[in-house]
């Protein structure tokens, strides 16, 4: 492939990148070609988190700074080199080149001949902290790692534009330590779309007086910028200080010379790694490790150890030559066999051999699954819950990413075997604060007698959170002993090292007990309800008979608060189809590569958010007509009555399967 004719600058993103895997450098910004499954999921988190209002914050913090607005690259190097011939000047988006290096820089503040180089992000961390940013061993935290390599690269290259210039490195992240102080701070902060891009809308008047005690704290971190500026950067196939990667990288990315791979177990997360469904599209992946493993697409499809489920010694296999997850050795899995069910280990090595007892299609611990089911009791609950935490809080007293509970969904089986939806939660007004009405109406939902189910201890921790704000609250509701009553019923809380408190109807994990009792390969180790759900649909008799046919929210069927008439068992191309899939989307108005990430992950796990949270934090945020709010409202309730119908379906299944045996 021919270089392009316009500039390739080695940017800090850019730079980050190949510490990764230098071999990303040639994949990059070629999605018609090599598609980046991370650039939609960044934006989605970026939206799900705050963190194109935090950006917008951070500004209002530096009263007098100047935006560098300029099109082309050129004219912001340019109009910021004019800007810097100030004395004293604030500047937002300074643009700085030497060569093939190129940055923007989020705040820029020069007084005289020294500069404060401000790297702003959304991350979360506690100033409280005795080891701000460093790890147990004392190293740099692997967590805040990338964001210092920004800095690091910023600082280097404008010590080669302004070798005149004193540079300090900065970190503005959001401060756990601190509270806000105003109500309705994030309101301040309005999203709005211009060609399917965020522009922030800051509200007329927001100034340092108006937002409050500060929320975002600004870190030196010279120290550590030092360390990485000093000692060499270990990346797969390379090594060298930062200006010696740098000056390679920018070369190798000018020319569009691909940098020859090398393979390990960083590749597990490649985000250049096409799925068939991506249609001509190339798998920069799988083009490394045919290359470097010569591995042919068979075996690829055939699966790697890069596919082996939770397993931590990848690499190992991987320098020991062992490639493929069939040529896996059962004894380099560890202990496979536990007193109570499947061990990791037990369940890798379903995976690499493909063997088991008893049903063909799957594996199922019958004894396992019998015991935990006789020991719960009618009617039987089935809850998911959607939450959000964003950068800026929402009300006064709140901390950055404090819980924000504004959804439940809520199936009930009786002990005859009636099936409903029987009752759902949803607040999405504004400013409006959910957490304690939304433990109102989960308790008015369980009642007090039933198993209570979830999928995974989300829903646990939620309600711990509600607890302790509830506990924390200088200005508590009426009803706090009842609330708090209530979550100590349903919740299991670590009380120290090996002290577990579980209340009289603490929530059983499905999820849980998938690890323990259920195998399915179709799910490749995965419990991930989205993963289960339609293998268990592929091997279920009962499943096909009860859901082929529109039962669900039909008049003399299945109750459902959102759907009439719905089949959830449907065939295309000789396999099932997700019932996920049969959904619309929830936004259909973000940017391709927004929406490509959301199709491309079956999870629907943002980061640490997910299409729900994103859709919360839209309509907390952004200025949408009510056509627009009302659809994503419909969205929302949709995918988390499936959750919970999904959670019905695979107990179904394995019911009968326990009773048909």
């Amino acid at each position: 492939m021919s270089p392009v004719s316009k500039p390739r600058y080695l940017t800090k993103s850019r730079f980050k990148l190949a510490t990764e895997c230098p071999t990303k450098l040639f994949y990059t910004g070629k999605p018609d070609i090599y598609p980046d499954m991370k650039q939609g999921d960044e934006f989605l988190q970026a939206l799900a988190d705050g963190g194109f209002q935090v950006g917008e914050l951070a500004k209002v913090m530096f009263p007098g700074g100047i935006e560098i607005t300029a099109r082309s690259h050129e004219d912001q190097v340019e109009e910021t080199a004019r800007l810097l011939q100030r004395d004293e000047v604030i500047l937002f988006e300074a643009a700085i080149r030497h060569g093939d290096l190129f940055a923007r820089v989020d705040v820029l503040r020069k007084t005289g001949s020294k500069v404060e180089l401000i790297e702003v992000k959304a991350k979360s961390f506690d100033s409280s902290s005795d080891k701000v940013f460093r790890g147990a061993n004392g190293g740099i935290d692997a967590g805040i790692r990338p964001y210092l390599l920004d800095v690091a690269f910023q600082r280097h290259l404008l010590k080669l534009a302004y070798p005149d210039l004193q540079a300090s490195s900065f970190l503005m992240l959001a401060d756990k330590a601190k509270t806000c102080s105003v109500d309705g701070l994030n309101q301040r902060f309005k999203i709005r779309r211009v060609d399917g891009r965020p522009q922030v809308e800051v509200a007329p008047g927001t100034d340092e007086t108006t937002i409050g005690e500060a929320i975002l704290s600004c870190i030196n971190v010279d120290d550590l910028v030092d360390e990485i500026l000093r000692n060499p950067i270990v990346a797969p196939g390379a090594s060298g200080t930062l200006a010696e990667l740098a000056q390679l990288w920018a070369e190798r990315y000018r020319t569009d010379t691909r940098i020859s791979p090398t393979i390990g177990a960083q590749c597990a997360k490649c985000e250049f790694r096409a799925e068939p469904k991506a249609a001509g599209a190339r798998s920069g992946l799988h083009e490394c490790w045919q290359e470097a493993a010569g591995l042919t697409p068979a075996d690829l499809a055939q699966g790697t150890v890069l596919d082996l489920w939770n397993f931590r010694k990848k690499q190992s296999l991987i320098d020991r030559g062992i490639l493929r997850l069939s040529d896996v050795p059962l004894n380099a899995l560890g202990k496979q066999s536990s007193g109570d069910g499947l061990s990791h280990a037990g369940r890798q090595a379903l995976q690499v051999s493909g063997q088991w007892d008893g049903r063909p299609e799957f594996y199922l611990d019958a004894q396992l699954m019998a015991d935990a089911m006789a020991s719960w009791t009618f009617p039987l609950h089935f809850i998911d819950f959607e939450t959000a935490r964003v950068a800026i809080p929402l009300f006064a007293g709140q901390r950055p990413y404090t819980n924000i509970a504004f959804q439940f969904s809520h199936h009930v089986i009786e002990a005859d075997g009636r099936l409903d939806h029987r009752s759902e939660f949803l607040s999405t007004t504004p400013g409006q604060k959910p957490n304690y009405e939304f433990t109102r109406a989960l308790r008015a939902a369980l009642g007090s007698t039933g198993t209570v189910f979830m999928w995974s201890p989300h829903e646990n921790t939620t309600l711990n959170a509600i607890l302790q704000e509830l506990e924390q609250d200088p200005e508590p509701p009426p009803d706090k002993a009842e609330l708090s009553i209530f979550i100590r019923s349903l919740t299991t809380r670590k009380l120290g090292p090996s002290n577990v408190e579980a209340g009289d109807r603490a929530m059983v994990d499905l999820c849980r007990l998938a690890e323990k009792a259920f195998f399915h390969p179709a799910t490749k180790g995965s419990n991930s309800i989205k993963k289960v759900l339609p293998a268990v649909l592929q091997s279920s008799d009962y499943l096909k008979r009860r859901y082929s046919e529109p039962i669900y929210g039909a008049l003399k069927g299945i109750p459902s608060q959102n759907f009439v008439d719905q089949a959830w068992w449907m065939e295309a191309g000789g396999a099932v189809v997700n019932p996920y899939q049969l959904l619309p989307p929830v936004f259909t108005d973000l940017p391709d590569e927004a929406i490509k990430a959301l199709e491309a992950d079956d999870d629907l796990e943002i980061a640490e958010g997910g299409a729900a949270t994103t859709a919360y934090a839209r309509l907390q945020f952004e200025d949408l007509a009510d056509l627009e709010r009302t659809s994503i409202e419909t969205a929302l309730r949709r995918y988390c009555e499936l959750d919970t119908l999904a959670m019905v379906l695979i107990y179904e299944a394995w019911r009968e399967w326990l009773t048909s045996k």
